[in-house]
């Protein structure tokens, strides 16, 4: 199939300093898309700005915020607004882990979590989808998880549920969305090297894990592209974690949650 380009078209990527966030941005510039990076490190949104207009001649502007801020997409529309550009493309990357039990957290935490994990990207869909359907066309891939499909596992109590909601949501986007020129995508990668096993303390378990079972970020965003434009609306990257979603969906319930409770400890921060 054709790579497909994205010459001049104004790309927005959150959670785009590191991990899958910065692959999007990397793989994007490289099909000409003009980039609005998010993240809360900014050094490092510049950083990457400048390697991407060195090596593809693309736009960027980078914008430090925390989506767990209730103003911080409000603050993003009214910027970008202000400089005249119309976002064709909404990578919704940027994201968390909470481990342990939900119990063992403060309400505060949880409810910035469900901000960042569901809410925020919910709200950047809502603003952008009028002027992608006004131009007729659009593309939205959100960035759920491997754990959105398998069943819910005690510890980060709420990750599986809030990348469940993400793929249901991208699931009705699409539908509504597809005559108008607009392709939706979840994309649920499994175990991806990055940043994201540090920050949510579970490193000492990823590294118990073997080889074979991690992708690159680079090849997770190279297989959400590619896929969305042939149209998938839902799609697990990487053949170990298909072939994990495809076992899991046969099994039953029953069998599928006691696998679950059998393995979570290997994968799961516990109490």
């Amino acid at each position: 199939m054709k790579t497909q380009t994205y010459s001049g078209r104004w790309a927005l990527v959150t959670g785009a300093s590191s991990g899958i966030g910065e692959a999007f941005a990397r793989e994007l510039a490289a099909r000409g898309a003009n980039l609005i990076m998010m993240a809360r490190r900014l050094d490092r949104l510049h950083n990457l700005a400048g390697d991407l207009t060195a090596q593809h001649g693309v736009q960027t502007l980078c914008i430090e915020a925390d989506l767990g801020d209730p103003a911080a997409v409000a603050d993003l529309m009214a910027r970008t607004g202000a400089a005249g550009i119309e976002i064709d493309m909404l990578i919704n990357n940027a994201g968390y882990g909470m481990p342990g039990h939900f119990h063992r957290h403060q309400w505060a935490a949880h409810a910035r979590f469900l901000r960042v994990m569901i809410e925020a990207p919910t709200e950047l869909a809502h603003h952008l989808l009028p002027g992608m359907r006004r131009r007729g066309w659009g593309r939205i891939i959100n960035v759920a998880s491997l754990a959105g499909i398998i069943p819910g596992s005690a510890g980060n109590t709420l990750y599986g549920a809030s990348k469940a909601y993400m793929i249901k949501f991208s699931q009705s986007l699409a539908l509504e969305n597809r005559p108008h020129g607009i392709a939706v995508q979840a994309l649920c990668p499994g175990f991806t090297w990055s940043e994201f096993h540090d920050i949510s303390g579970a490193r000492h378990l990823m590294n118990r894990l073997p080889r074979f079972m991690f992708q690159t970020s680079e090849s997770v965003a190279e297989e959400g592209l590619r896929l969305l434009e042939a149209g998938r609306i839902v799609h697990v990257s990487g053949a170990v974690n298909r072939l994990i979603a495809f076992v899991i969906k046969h099994l039953p319930d029953r069998l599928a949650l006691w696998l679950i409770v059998k393995r979570s400890k290997d994968f799961r921060v516990q109490d």
